[in-house]
């Protein structure tokens, strides 16, 4: 079978889209090598490269126009290069289809990670709203198959687009598997001195913005000023609701308990951009937290837990079905419940490794091979 992709985010996106596609793809190059993979990247990317196996091919607009506008390509013309490389299905992996694929004898399937557009309108534009409902319901609507990366996710698909429960896949993600490799202390030593981390911290891992909810940790943090003064390493970036984070900060004393990797000399170097590092740093710290109000999945929950490191997140959306029986949960919007989660992980040695244990075991589901799996179940389903 040929199978193409939408792979936009794979080559251009470091965040939770292109580590989704990245994953996938290069899982199931692996594990279903008897298959062909069309990877259909509207423009040239040096910020990530996919592995150079025999079954994985790049494609690239061709043609004055296409070059010239790429997105016009990647939504509508695709449909010529899917023809002529003889894709038999084709998967959108963030969202979207081609318009007018329903016309052609390709089969498709999409991907939608998850409708926070539709549940929390207030952070986000009135364009891009209205820009990512077209899109997500025309993909609902005309794709032979939904894949929904949580039961979450399915189920608001189902609520806001009334969509059949029959034509929508639970497929977890993975996440690279170079978090399940244990890092010497050698390795993890020389991480700490590049990057001028302290002997403990916590660790938050994401996009600076509102609904991940940096700002509660911060204000957890200043509740154990006098108790538990263990800095936290953030790695991620933001804008506006950075800034309010920042001003929570300095007023309240807290810029040396803080530390935001974005921002260090060496988060240029290839190492962080290409999230080489980040294992050593995982599984340098005390513990993760994680406490946003609503994820589609929470990909750095697993990333911790194949870490061995121990997680604090939310009772909340789908981070449960992330965390299994082996995290810490909290309301997110209660910093006194996530400081408490802090001072029991840190102190509590017995329950650290009794997380850590149960962290490996519950993980074991998520394996990219397990995911993999789903996903081509879901492909043979419409061949």
């Amino acid at each position: 079978m040929n199978i193409g992709f939408d792979a936009k985010r794979a080559y251009h996106n470091s965040t939770g889209l292109g580590n989704y596609s990245r994953t996938l793809i290069n899982s199931l190059a692996e594990y279903f090598p008897e298959h062909e993979y069309y990877l259909f990247n509207p423009k040239f990317s040096s910020k990530f490269e996919m592995p150079p196996k025999a079954n994985i091919h790049e494609i690239r607009p061709s043609g004055y126009l296409s070059n010239l506008f790429p997105s016009m390509w990647r939504s509508n013309g695709i449909k010529k290069d899917l023809k002529k490389n003889n894709i038999d299905l084709y998967h959108g992996l963030s969202h979207e289809i081609p318009l007018g694929i329903q016309n052609t004898k390709i089969k498709s399937v999409v991907t939608i990670h998850d409708l926070i557009h539709e549940r929390y309108p207030g952070q986000y534009s009135a364009f891009d709203i209205k820009i990512y409902n077209k899109k997500f319901r025309y993909a609902c609507e005309y794709a032979d198959k939904i894949i929904a990366i949580s039961n979450q996710t399915k189920q608001d698909i189902i609520n806001f687009y009334k969509i059949s429960d029959e034509k929508i896949n639970v497929c977890y993600q993975s996440c690279n598997p170079i978090f399940s490799k244990k890092v010497s202390e050698d390795d993890k030593q020389n991480i700490k001195k590049n990057y001028d981390l302290p002997k403990e911290y916590f660790l938050y891992v994401g996009s600076i913005i509102e609904r991940k909810n940096l700002l509660a940790i911060c204000k957890a943090q200043l509740l154990l000023k006098d108790t538990l003064n263990i800095p936290l390493v953030v790695i991620g970036n933001g804008g506006k609701y950075k800034a309010e984070v920042k001003s929570f900060i300095y007023k309240n004393d807290l810029i040396n308990k803080v530390i935001f990797l974005s921002e260090h000399k060496h988060a240029g170097d290839e190492g962080y951009k290409s999230a080489k590092d980040f294992p050593s740093i995982y599984q340098s710290a005390i513990a993760m937290i994680y406490p946003s109000t609503f994820e589609g999945f929470g990909i750095p929950v697993l990333e911790a837990l194949f870490s061995k490191l121990p997680v604090i997140t939310s009772i909340f959306s789908s981070l449960p079905e992330a965390g299994g029986d082996a995290a810490f949960y909290v309301d997110p919007t209660n910093a006194e419940e996530i400081a408490k989660g802090m001072k029991t992980i840190y102190f509590d040695h017995q329950l650290c490794e009794n997380m850590k244990h149960k962290g490996w075991l519950y993980v074991q589901n998520f394996t990219a091979q397990k995911c993999a799996t789903s996903v081509m179940n879901v492909y043979k389903g419409l061949w």
